[in-house]
């Protein structure tokens, strides 16, 4: 059997590499994106089956969706949902649109593709479902509530989902990767800049140190790990008989699951302090 699988969020790093890698393993790949001119580029790439899919869009969610499963005979082995972007700010600076539109994409939109490709999975007998949370899905960083918050809504979701399929043939799995290699810190910065009124704020000095970490190209950590650290981790949970229920991605990923277990909280609120803006 060729197995098939959807994947969020392809137009850049984790998800690009994800179609790529598996592409080259025999699947049969389906990269979704947000903006058509990026379905373009991907088959520019050379990725085969790349469908429109917008996470904040229900209209877009379904049609795209129907268009893989056009393309996949009515069957669907695994779903990947990787789509998702940073909003960087204080929570008290953040505007209420700002939040929502951070759970549209992250987590409400996740939540609606998934519970439509179940019904598939159920159906059919079989199925993975694979979602790419963050370390910051583990412990909280100063100026990143609002995508800590998805995050966190995230592995609360499919931690419940795990338990309730377990008397299923459907297999579920998180995600934790660290820094890695990607347009996230470029995607950040243009979330910040446009949603956060950051001049009427008191953690101006903390929003420069934030403009200038996201404004830098290139890797910014030894600590960063290409994408494809991600994906062998995906491989994992796509083709192993006993998938993990976490895979965790970077040394970063490492040490927070490590001091979250035995540091108090007053110790571990001071060092996640020092991550910065």
């Amino acid at each position: 059997m060729q197995y098939s699988v959807l994947i969020t969020g392809c137009s850049s790093g984790i998800g690009l590499e994800a179609a790529k890698m598996l592409q080259e393993r025999d699947f049969i790949v389906v990269a979704s994106c947000r903006k058509q001119e990026d379905v373009e580029s991907l088959k520019a790439k050379g990725i085969k089956h790349v469908v429109q899919l917008d996470l904040a869009d229900s209209a877009s969610i379904e049609k795209g969706l129907q268009e893989t499963l056009t393309i996949t005979n009515g069957q669907l082995f695994a779903l990947f949902n990787n789509g998702a972007y940073g909003q960087p700010g204080a929570v008290e600076d953040l505007p209420v649109d700002a939040l929502r539109a951070q759970f549209e994409c992250n987590f409400f939109g996740t939540h609606e593709l998934t519970t439509k490709v179940l019904k598939i999975m159920l159906a059919q007998g079989f199925g993975r479902i694979v979602n790419n949370s963050s370390v910051l899905g583990l412990v909280a960083a100063p100026f990143r509530g609002a995508y800590n918050a998805s995050k966190f809504a995230l592995e609360g979701l499919t931690d419940t989902m795990r338990l309730e399929l377990a008397d299923t043939p459907i297999k579920v799995s998180l995600i934790e990767p660290g820094p890695i290699e990607s347009r996230f810190r470029a995607n950040a910065l243009v979330a910040l800049q446009n949603n956060i009124d950051m001049q009427s704020s008191r953690h101006q000095a903390g929003y420069e140190e934030a403009i200038a970490r996201l404004s830098k190209e290139g890797v910014t950590s030894s600590q960063t790990l290409p994408a494809s650290a991600v994906v062998d981790k995906l491989i994992h949970a796509l083709e192993s008989p006993r998938p993990k229920a976490r895979y965790y991605v970077t040394l970063p990923t490492y040490g927070a699951v490590i001091m979250k277990r035995v540091l108090p909280t007053c110790l571990l609120d001071w060092v996640m302090r020092r991550q910065g803006a």
